[in-house]
């Protein structure tokens, strides 16, 4: 039988898995990802609602990953790289669809769906959100 935990916890996280869900402060203007409760700037004045972010963005680093944790090693070597999204935030993800020397820091990125593991414990497939180079 599936353990039940994460079945809970991987259902709250799909807006921001599947649909890159964050959130924007109609009080300062600010969008945050991933979502929160509270407005780190304007902390109780601010008045937050859910938004799909556009899933653009700029590399901002990166890095070539050669050795990587249990069950992602077919997947090696890989880039895996900071983020900042048009609209503010930066996150972390894995850039896809693209040669090594492909990306740089400053190169337009865009977000694709792809899985990102299986085999888990719950017995889950996930996915969820991964870049790739935007074509010039």
């Amino acid at each position: 039988m599936p353990h039940t935990k994460g079945l809970a916890s991987h259902w709250r996280r799909i807006p921001q898995w599947y649909r890159l869900e964050g959130v924007y402060c109609e009080n300062c203007g600010f969008y945050y990802f991933p979502s929160r409760n509270i407005c780190p700037e304007c902390r109780r004045e601010g008045r937050l609602r859910p938004h799909k972010l556009k899933g653009t963005g700029t590399v901002y680093s990166y890095t070539i990953v050669h050795a990587p944790p249990q069950g992602f090693e077919l997947h090696r070597p890989y880039i895996v790289a900071i983020v900042q999204l048009d609209e503010g935030p930066k996150l972390t993800t894995q850039i896809v669809d693209c040669k090594r020397d492909d990306i740089k820091i400053g190169s337009k990125v865009k977000m694709t769906f792809r899985k990102i593991q299986d085999g888990s414990k719950e017995g889950i497939i996930h996915y969820g959100y991964k870049f790739k180079p935007v074509e010039a």
